[in-house]
């Protein structure tokens, strides 16, 4: 396979994988298991044509039982200060834990200032 073979397909995985996170998001509230199924599909691309997850939808799913989350309903969303400022998300369908730090942007925040 040439290089820009690779990368086309590459572009087309990422088109669909975007497509079915918005798929996810539409059918999150009234067909859970329908947008759980949007959210395997979506990974399975990704994993199968070396394709990473776009960042905008990175945290808004459970790694652990692919639940597309929604705050207060299907996660909590937390604040954690100490000992290294980060958010945590806790899923209410498996109890998995997700953090993501946040200190770049707190950095940015006091030197703005």
């Amino acid at each position: 396979m040439r290089k820009w073979e690779k990368k086309k397909i590459q572009k087309i995985a990422r088109e669909r994988m975007i497509r079915l996170f918005q798929l996810a998001e539409e059918n999150a509230k009234t067909h859970p298991e329908r947008a759980r199924r949007y959210v395997e599909l979506a990974r399975k691309i990704g994993r199968r044509y070396n394709v990473p997850i776009p960042d905008e939808w990175k945290y808004r799913f459970c790694k652990r039982c692919n639940t597309f989350w929604i705050p207060g309903e299907t996660v909590i969303v937390r604040l954690k200060p100490e000992p290294q400022p980060h958010v945590e998300y806790i899923c209410l369908v498996c109890g998995a834990r997700r953090r993501k730090p946040y200190l770049r942007e707190k950095k940015n925040q006091t030197t703005a200032q």
